[in-house]
Order: C-alpha cells, then sequence, then structure tokens
C-alpha cells in the first residue's frame, strides 16, 4: 500500500528536487500530484527520471482531502 502524495511549489527549484527524491529513494506513491500557481496550471513535469509525466494542478482549486502527505516548498 502506497501513499496519496501532494508537492506543492513542484515547478520551483526545491519542489522538483523534492520530486526527484521521491522517485530516486522509491518512495511508496499511490499518487503523486504536483501543485502549483495558476501560472504553471496545466504544465508537465516530470517525476524524476522515471519518465512519468506530472500534469500540475493549481493550488487556487486543488482539494487536498485524500491525500496522506503534502509537502510544500
Amino acid at each position: 500500500m502506497g501513499y496519496r502524495v501532494a508537492v506543492v511549489g513542484a515547478t520551483g527549484n526545491v519542489g522538483r528536487e523534492m520530486l526527484n527524491i521521491l522517485a530516486e529513494r522509491e518512495f511508496p506513491c499511490d499518487e503523486i500530484a504536483a501543485v502549483a500557481s495558476s501560472r504553471s496550471t496545466g504544465t508537465e513535469i516530470e517525476f524524476g527520471e522515471t519518465g512519468k509525466m506530472l500534469k500540475v494542478k493549481n493550488i487556487e482549486h486543488f482539494d487536498f482531502t485524500g491525500y496522506d502527505i503534502a509537502l510544500f516548498a
């Protein structure tokens, strides 16, 4: 069983590094959400070097209900 993780500020340098470390350490994620400001909404960023692309969600409309962990950068 994995965790549902939200990374807020995912498009910034620190947020991208968080995603890289989660992927590199093979953190048990069932779902990962990349969340950022409206400026980045809809862009895609890579989840570490896994080749998995994450579509960035808008922080203003993001519902954290059901997420186990939220990392803020």
